[in-house]
Order: C-alpha cells, then sequence, then structure tokens
C-alpha cells in the first residue's frame, strides 16, 4: 500500500505506526521522545484515508484537543495503519515549512492556534503522563534511551546533510543547494 507523507509517496504495511515509515523515510516530521507520546511535535494532519487507521487511542483523546481531532489531526507515534488502502498526512513540522516559504505572515496566527490548542488540553494531559508513569506504562529509563536515539537519528540527518560524502568538496556539497 502507499502513503504520502509531505507530498512524497511510500510503501507501507498494515501494523507499521506512522512514526516509524517517516523515520525509515527520513521523512520531515518530529519525534523528539522517540515515539512516547510526550514531546508532541509528531502531529500529523490526515487529509485521505483517516478511515484506515486505528481508532483515535486514550493518549490521543488527552493530548489533542476537540478542534485538532476534528481538524483530522493524529499523533503519528500513536496511529497505525489498520486496513490497506492510501493514506496522505502532512506534519506540522511540514506546514510550517511551507508556510513560512509561502505566507510566512499566517505563520503567528498559526502559533496562536497551536499553541491555544496545546494550552486547553495541558492539564489533561499532564494528568495522564504522570498517570502512565505511576502505572508503569511509561519507563522513564526506556524514555531516556529512545529520546537518545531520536536526537541521534536527527543528528546524523544534519550531518548527512551539510558534510560532503566521500571525494566530495564542502565547495561542492554547498553548489548543490544553489543549482
Amino acid at each position: 500500500m502507499k502513503i504520502t507523507i509531505n507530498s512524497i509517496k511510500y510503501s507501507a504495511k498494515e501494523g507499521d505506526r506512522l512514526l516509524d515509515i517517516a523515520r525509515q523515510n527520513h521523512a520531515h516530521i518530529g519525534y523528539f521522545c522517540g515515539g512516547n507520546a510526550l514531546c508532541q511535535t509528531c502531529y500529523t494532519r490526515i487529509t485521505e484515508g483517516a478511515e484506515l487507521l486505528s481508532p483515535l487511542n486514550d493518549i490521543e483523546q488527552e493530548i489533542l484537543s476537540p478542534n485538532l481531532i476534528q481538524a483530522g489531526t493524529r499523533l503519528a507515534c500513536q496511529a497505525t495503519i489498520e486496513k490497506p488502502g492510501t493514506i496522505t498526512m502532512v506534519s506540522a513540522i511540514e506546514e510550517v515549512k511551507q508556510m513560512t516559504q509561502t505566507t510566512p505572515l499566517q505563520l503567528p496566527l498559526y502559533m496562536g492556534i497551536m499553541g491555544w490548542e496545546a494550552a486547553v488540553m495541558f492539564p489533561r494531559t499532564i494528568a495522564m503522563q504522570i498517570g502512565r508513569i505511576l502505572e508503569g506504562k511509561l519507563d522513564l529509563e526506556e524514555l531516556g534511551r529512545d529520546m537518545t536515539e531520536a536526537i541521534r537519528e536527527a543528528a546524523a540527518t544534519v550531518f548527512r546533510l551539510i558534510l560532503p560524502t566521500p571525494g566530495e568538496s564542502l565547495k561542492e556539497k554547498d553548489s548543490e543547494g544553489h543549482e
């Protein structure tokens, strides 16, 4: 089956988490907490195929405001593919990138809306996360390992983008982006 993340098509299969597909393909999506539903950087808007995904789980219902849910927002670390078909999604990070490039004056409004939607849910989100820790559903040691791996992956991606490959000079690398 096919999934489109930020206008680029990838292969996927039933049971895959949206975040894992994005990470494996180096798609532009946030995942600072390593997929543990803490950082909320993996917000993604499903524009096609929402019915092919797992239903909203308890974590998403505690983090995402009703307005975000109505707009098709999911946490990529929580949503999995359950049925075959076509899924199209755009990450919040990509939306900000596109807005910066095309309509930068809309950024303050977008940031205000997203900030408000997070603030509305903040007390419930904090209570839910504390509950996860107390119930043993969120292992802080594992979270630390996952976050370290997420940071390592991000750093490797940055270095891959800016450092030359063997036999390529920095000057050649710099000129690639300007052609």
